[in-house]
């Protein structure tokens, strides 16, 4: 079997059409992520690992709680770790791409790395035999230059400098790995991890903007809700491309399709009916779309109300390829292949966050969570209430402080937050209004 596992890049939970998002103005904005829920399953109560990049990203990587490593603590690994020897995915660590490859699978990533920089960390030093795309967790999408304004685009560990706008950059290297592997005959393993719709608000007709946004890639006096859009239809395109050409090759039941993002939406993004964003763990941070598609293991226009994160994601992929996790590694994910072959099963799954970051904690089990922000603590019942608008730690006394104490049983097992742990926010109220 083929593996692609597809990531976008803060994209809000109700952005795609599939999960209640709005029409743009020159139409549907994802068609054919549309059409992949309607060809398999989608997730209604999916979570991230983390409210922000990097951290969910250890855990993707891993099948574990992305706190047991300590570049992880850094919210998220920005440019200051540059030549620092432990803000990385330690080499020595298993993942999923190493326990792939080593089960003989081709394994590629194509797009955002944003786990540690060279000479110390890189895609090639964790289990991935080709890498195109960049190592920093934002660039502009036509110079390729970070938010140091050096240039970032890599081909394997070295420099690469092609003209282009990268969303289809990105997608045109991942089908061209895609043919070369099923060419040759060789099941693979492709990350795609496209950057999209991360800012710089930047479409294809932006290239003028590429230097106009040099000395700030977070574009604070830019974009808008329709190039927001547009940068998600530019991807859904992407993607498009891909599975139409896997499915041409002959590979439509041997691939298992996933996609979601790294975290909830940011600026332009619609996390509907969810408050909160990108570095909260409010459901606007951490619940995001989960789509996914096997012809002949999962039933077309299914729905799932199983929850999960990103880490279970990791184990199911390792079963469904008959690849066990390293035994002094042990995963945190749990399996849902399970669900999969049959979306009308359910079973129970605590979850567990925690953020540097306004001292926050969250933990959900069934329909209950609760919820940290700086001193500030909330129990609220999701069923009822996905919005988090009506605390009931008072009238459920009981419940509020039982969870409580589970959240701290399990902070207890994690490591400590490192006391030199960052915080990169980038921008804060004096720039836009609080959500």
């Amino acid at each position: 079997m083929n593996i692609i596992w597809i990531v976008a890049d803060d994209l809000g939970y109700a952005d795609l059409g599939c999960y209640g998002g709005r029409d743009a103005s020159f139409g549907p904005v994802s068609p054919r992520l549309d059409r992949l829920a309607h060809e398999g399953i989608r997730f209604s109560d999916g979570y991230s690992n983390s409210p922000v990049c990097s951290p969910t990203r250890f855990a993707l990587m891993t099948g574990r709680y992305q706190y047991r490593l300590r570049g992880a603590a850094e919210e998220p690994i920005n440019s200051k770790a540059m030549g620092d020897a432990t803000l990385g995915l330690p080499p020595a660590h298993p993942t999923i791409a190493s326990l792939l490859s080593a089960a003989g699978y081709r394994t590629g990533l194509v797009g955002k790395w944003h786990l540690g920089f060279l000479p110390h960390f890189s895609p090639l030093r964790s289990g991935y035999q080709y890498f195109y795309g960049p190592m920093a967790g934002g660039v502009d999408y036509f110079s390729h230059c970070n938010s140091r304004r050096e240039h970032d685009l890599w081909l394997g560990e070295s420099p690469h400098h092609e003209a282009g706008y990268l969303t289809d950059l990105i997608t045109q290297k991942a089908i061209e790995f895609a043919e070369s592997s099923i060419q040759a005959g060789q099941n693979f393993f492709l990350s795609v991890h496209y950057t999209a719709p991360h800012w710089p608000w930047e479409t294809r007709d932006d290239a003028a903007l590429a230097g106009q946004v040099a000395n700030n890639l977070f574009h604070l006096d830019g974009g808008s809700i329709e190039t927001y859009r547009r940068m998600i239809h530019h991807m859904d395109e992407g993607i498009g491309a891909l599975v139409d050409r896997i499915d041409a090759l002959g590979q439509r039941d041997k691939s298992l399709i996933v996609f979601t993002s790294d975290n909830g939406g940011e600026r332009y993004s619609d996390n509907w009916p969810h408050v909160g964003g990108k570095m909260d763990l409010t459901e606007g941070g951490i619940r995001v779309p989960w789509i996914m598609r096997w012809p002949g293991q999962i039933p077309a226009t299914s729905l799932s109300g199983q929850h999960f994160m990103t880490m279970d994601v990791t184990a199911t992929l390792l079963e469904a390829a008959s690849v066990p996790p390293d035994p002094s590694y042990p995963l945190d994910g749990i399996s849902l292949l399970s669900v999969l072959r049959n979306p009308g099963m359910r079973f129970e799954r605590p979850l567990f966050w925690r953020m540097n970051h306004r001292q926050q904690a969250a933990y959900r089990d069934g329909d209950w969570k609760y919820l940290k922000v700086d001193q500030h603590e909330y129990l609220f019942d999701l069923s009822q209430d996905g919005r988090e608008r009506a605390e009931l730690k008072h009238k459920q006394a009981d419940r509020f402080e039982t969870l409580k104490a589970s959240w701290h049983a399990w902070n207890a097992s994690m490591p400590e937050i490192p006391h030199d742990a960052t915080i990169s926010l980038g921008y804060g109220a004096e720039h836009m209004p609080q959500r």
